[in-house]
């Protein structure tokens, strides 16, 4: 049995259920795993509290896998993406084409959660690369050679070989295949063949990544990636560098894409749903308003709702997930809230109202004091309209729109579609 299979099996699987709890014995942690979820409370992505017998560990909006020396946490989301769409809402919030449309049906969610689903989207595009060639450059390589081929180094033989020329120290420029672009594919297959699940898609991950070149140190992957360009040359490498972004960490800080937090180990991978909602939400709403003649604006500049004269710094804006701007004599705009929240069979609760209250406030015109909530359907789209009185009449008013996600997004948007067009007409 191999070390890779052997840590697998060792490992006791959990599940926890976003916003539920498991318990956890003191035999189960070590103090190494004691580090990683204090961590990870401490930046607010999972609740940990001690108890008698341990621990106990609170899920929240962070999906995903956490794997510790002993257990292997695998947390859920309690709003499921069926695993045939998932992939198409990832690749809209990051703005990137679905590849590969006809694999997509087959990309399941297993018992790591939305893991697996990014995990089958990498291999899916590296062998894409694969079916195609990999990129080879010019690399400059040091050899010994019994002739001379490519540019003697000159250095090297003087102190190396002392003058002597039956082995000559030569540096080459050669089309290698042993690039940066091929190198983090190589690395980020690597790791997700111990974050998979499914022992099929880690025997596949693992065959794929003996194919690709991998850096001599894990940690240059990352820092390839940060220094990342994209030219007409490389571009057919962007597809899987964003799906390797969800794997690949810095430090053992975590991985570096936006959709993902900091704080893991290297054989770890979560999902903020929070961050991922809003940007699918920021997208949807940018995609439409252009429709209409609108446009997305920042609310962090002079349109900022700012507090002044506290006794602490609370210059920070209120600032809206997205704010819509629709040109006039008088310029119109609408502030609409991402919310990752049940709202589809509860009500909105008064935080989230007085929050919409005071955007309604900074934003709306007197005559139309409207904003928008919009959440996840996964039963089917719902709509529903908020009038928030006083003794002075109609404070304002809040769509609270539910977007299907067991559609695509473009299908999806509808209810977000309709408000939008309503609004750009006035």
């Amino acid at each position: 049995m191999t070390d890779h299979q052997t840590k697998r099996t060792t490992r006791t699987p959990l599940v926890v259920q976003e916003h539920r709890s498991v318990q956890l014995h003191r035999d189960q942690l070590t103090e190494a795993d004691l580090h990683t979820l204090t961590l990870l409370r401490d930046n607010r992505k999972i609740g940990l509290r001690e108890t008698r017998e341990g621990w106990v560990l609170s899920a929240r909006s962070t999906v995903g896998v956490l794997v510790l020396d002993r257990v292997r946490l695998a947390l859920s989301p309690k709003l499921d993406i069926p695993g045939n769409q998932l992939i198409t809402w990832l690749c809209y919030a990051q703005s990137i084409p679905v590849p590969h449309e006809s694999t997509v049906r087959r990309w399941l969610i297993g018992e790591s959660g939305y893991a697996d689903i990014a995990l089958s989207a990498l291999l899916a595009e590296c062998l894409h690369l694969l079916h195609h060639g990999l990129r080879r450059d010019y690399q400059r390589t040091d050899r010994v050679e019994p002739v001379l081929r490519g540019r003697l180094d000159v250095r090297a033989q003087a102190t190396r070989r002392y003058g002597a020329v039956d082995q000559l120290h030569v540096q080459t420029f050669e089309r290698d295949v042993h690039i940066w672009e091929n190198l983090v594919c190589g690395a980020a297959l690597s790791a997700a063949a111990d974050l998979a699940s499914d022992p099929a898609l880690a025997r596949a991950l693992k065959d794929t990544a003996a194919r690709f070149p991998r850096p001599t140190h894990p940690g240059d992957a990352p820092r390839m990636l940060a220094r990342a360009r994209y030219t007409r040359l490389n571009e057919h490498y962007r597809l899987a560098h964003t799906w390797a972004r969800l794997v690949l960490v810095i430090d053992r800080g975590g991985v570096t894409d936006l959709l993902t937090e900091r704080g893991l180990r290297a054989d770890s991978m979560l999902l903020n749903m929070d961050v991922l909602w809003e940007r699918v939400v920021r997208q949807m709403a940018h995609n439409i308003a252009t429709e209409f003649g609108g446009r997305h604006v920042s609310s962090v500049g002079k349109l900022g709702i700012r507090t002044a004269g506290d006794m602490s710094n609370t210059e920070k804006p209120f600032a809206p997930d997205v704010l819509l701007c629709f040109p006039a004599s008088q310029p119109r705009f609408l502030p609409i809230d991402a919310k990752y929240k049940t709202y589809a069979k509860k009500a909105v609760n008064s935080e989230d109202r007085h929050q919409l209250l005071t955007y309604i406030a900074g934003y709306a015109m007197p005559d139309a004091p409207l904003a928008a909530i919009v959440h996840p359907g996964p039963q089917g789209a719902t709509r529903r309209t908020l009038t928030i009185t006083g003794p002075r009449g109609t404070l304002g008013v809040i769509k609270v729109l539910g977007l299907d996600t067991r559609l695509p997004p473009h299908q999806a948007a509808e209810p977000l579609r309709e408000l939008i067009e309503v609004f750009s007409a006035k």
